[in-house]
Formats: structure tokens, C-alpha cells, sequence
């Protein structure tokens, strides 16, 4: 008996119902994620469970179970999502940029960039800094450090043409641990507070970096400080502490 073919309606339907299937899926997976990155922030990884997860998300643990097997794949899943967003983020922000570009100009949008970012997704620092992190994540953040190191030197070599690699390197390994402690503080505050300690963030590797340029600083607050050789006190910074004047012997690379 021949085969009578399906009315084209019926066809396009088949072909549909995967689609919508596939869609509902990410859809779901998209909830799982959002819920488990609230009770990543709220418990911290090493307390969370996939209870606690399923009932952020408002499903059944069996429906969660459909998509992953255990907390460490639920983990594992949000962070490679996190990272790719992170590194195009990261990218723009410490971008080569013209030596001729203020340095507070420099500084200032590379924070902003990064601040925005890991407030928009806070459970990126909950994940990434976290003692238990699975060991996937561990890996894939040694690599992302030495990747914004390598991105950090860049853009300091760019504003510091001819200074020596090695100098390069490691003033770029202590701009980033500056900008790791004092994130944490950002992330802990809220409004106008979380403001105020973005603003002293910025001070603070401004304030390091700007001896190396040889120029006169200009603060972000719009206030020239006398060269740091001079012996006189800077004035206070935007939180009116008044900080030390430079050690005697402080080595900072030449003027270019």
C-alpha cells in the first residue's frame, strides 16, 4: 500500500515540537542557573544543596535532576556562562589605549568595566573565591588570572612605553591584587557606600601608578599633589584621610 504523505501542516508541526521542547529546556536550565547563583551568594557554595537550589527556583528536586546531576554541574555550568561574558567584559575594558590618555582616565574606565560586571553578577566572586570551588572552576580561573595579568600588562605598557617588562609585570600583578581586596568591599556595601569605596579603589591605583608616569598627579577628586620626592604631605583623599609621604628610596620607573 502506498504511503500517503503528511499534510504539509502536520510536517511543520513535527518539526516544531523539537524546538519548543529544546527552548522550554533552556528556559528551565536558565531558571536553575539564576536560583543557584542567589543561593550561591546567600549560603556560599560549600552549604548550598540541590534542595535548597530546586526550591529557590520554585521546582520539584526530580525536575532538577532532569537537568543536572549535582550542585558541582549546577556550579560548573553558571561559571563557564560567567566566564565568557567576564572575559569579553574584561576585554573591552583593558583594551591598548592611547599614551597620551590621562591615566585617571585610564584607571577609572577599566574599574568602572569591572566593577560593573561583578555587580551585575555577584555570584562570580561567591564562585571564584570561594574554598571549596569545584576543581574545574579552580582551573579555569588560574587560567582567567593569568589571562587578565597578561591583559593588565598590556594596557600598562601602552601608558608606560619603554618600561621594562619585568617592571611591567609586576606592577600588573599588584594592580590586580589591589583591585581583588578592594572589590570585596565594593561587593559588601550597597548605594552610596558602595560608591564611596569604588571612588577610594580608584584613588588608591591611581595614587600607585601616577609616580611611575613622572608627571604631576592629578587626584580624582581634582586636586594636584606635589611630587612625592618633595617631602611635602599630599592632601587628604576623598574619604579625608591624609596619607603618608612616599619612604625614602622609594624606586618608581622613569619619566617617558
Amino acid at each position: 500500500m502506498p504511503k500517503v504523505p503528511e499534510a504539509p501542516g502536520k510536517r511543520q508541526d513535527a518539526e516544531e515540537r523539537p524546538r519548543r521542547r529544546q527552548a522550554r529546556g533552556e528556559r528551565r536550565i536558565a531558571q536553575l542557573l539564576e536560583a543557584a547563583a542567589s543561593v550561591f551568594c546567600t549560603t556560599g557554595y560549600t552549604a548550598a544543596s540541590t534542595n535548597a537550589i530546586a526550591r529557590e527556583a520554585g521546582v520539584s528536586p526530580g525536575t532538577l535532576y532532569q537537568f543536572f546531576p549535582n550542585k558541582e554541574a549546577i556550579a560548573i555550568e553558571l561559571g563557564d556562562r560567567l566566564m565568557h561574558e567576564m572575559r569579553t567584559a574584561y576585554g573591552e575594558a583593558l583594551a591598548p589605549v592611547d599614551p597620551a590618555t590621562p591615566l585617571e582616565e585610564a584607571v577609572g574606565g577599566a574599574i568602572d568595566r569591572f566593577i560593573a560586571f561583578n555587580c551585575d553578577h555577584p555570584v562570580f566572586f561567591a564562585l571564584m573565591h570561594g574554598p571549596d570551588i569545584p576543581g574545574r572552576i579552580a582551573e579555569e580561573h588560574d587560567a582567567l588570572h593569568a589571562t587578565l595579568v597578561s591583559r593588565i600588562e598590556g594596557l600598562l605598557s601602552s601608558l608606560l612605553p619603554g618600561a621594562p617588562a619585568a617592571d611591567v609585570a609586576r606592577t600588573a600583578h599588584v594592580c590586580l591584587g589591589i583591585y581583588k581586596a578592594g572589590l570585596e568591599l565594593v561587593l559588601a556595601h550597597a548605594g552610596a557606600g558602595r560608591e564611596a569605596y569604588v571612588r577610594e579603589l580608584k584613588n588608591v591605583i591611581f595614587r600607585y601608578l601616577q609616580p611611575m608616569l613622572g608627571d604631576p598627579a592629578v587626584t580624582p577628586a581634582g586636586h594636584t599633589l606635589p611630587p612625592a620626592a618633595s617631602g611635602h604631605t599630599p592632601p587628604p583623599t576623598a574619604s579625608g584621610h591624609t596619607p603618608p609621604p612616599a619612604a625614602p628610596g622609594l624606586t618608581t620607573a622613569p619619566p617617558h
